[in-house]
């Protein structure tokens, strides 16, 4: 878990702030997104992206880490079968808070906490691709109008000749 924050905690003393983070990363691991203040959901961020960058490590020690803060043995194989995996491209940016608004009983500021889509492999490389087609493209007009410029350069710099001289040197060179 981060280090915890100087000052006031979540509502309590220290173990009980982490207890409250175990719960809603539990939560947020078991549903995909949770609501909840903006207090606690910029506290947890930090907490639910290492244990998703340890369920992509994948090994035994990485999942006895997360266990010591998800108890629930079914999120745990959950996130280290499915969310971990997910995310194998990604490196980190597992989260995303959207704001929401004011709660209406106590006008606490509200967020909405969830875990992002993935990236898939298919639309990296499908960018990718594009990008390359776009400067392959952008290099080919840049030749092609460069080769015109020197054309008409080239064209410009060729003595103009009078035709009626050019058949009379033609007809010079005939007779000897």
């Amino acid at each position: 878990m981060p280090t915890p924050t100087k000052g006031a905690r979540l509502g309590g003393g220290p173990a009980h702030e982490r207890l409250m983070l175990a719960n809603l990363a539990t939560s947020l691991f078991e549903h995909g997104r949770i609501t909840t203040t903006e207090a606690k959901a910029k506290r947890l961020r930090p907490l639910a992206e290492r244990l998703v960058t340890f369920a992509k490590r994948g090994d035994l020690p990485a999942r006895r880490r997360v266990m010591t803060v998800v108890r629930d043995k079914d999120i745990v194989h959950e996130l280290f079968a499915e969310i971990g995996p997910r995310y194998a491209n990604r490196n980190g940016g597992y989260t995303r808070i959207v704001k929401i608004g004011p709660r209406k009983g106590d006008n606490a500021p509200m967020a909405i906490i969830e875990l992002v889509e993935p990236l898939a492999e298919e639309t990296v490389a499908e960018a990718t691709a594009a990008t390359k087609r776009a400067a392959k493209e952008k290099a080919e007009a840049g030749a092609a109008e460069a080769a015109a410029q020197s054309d008409e350069a080239a064209a410009e710099e060729t003595p103009q000749h009078d035709t009626a001289s050019d058949a009379a040197e033609a007809g010079a060179d005939e007779k000897e």
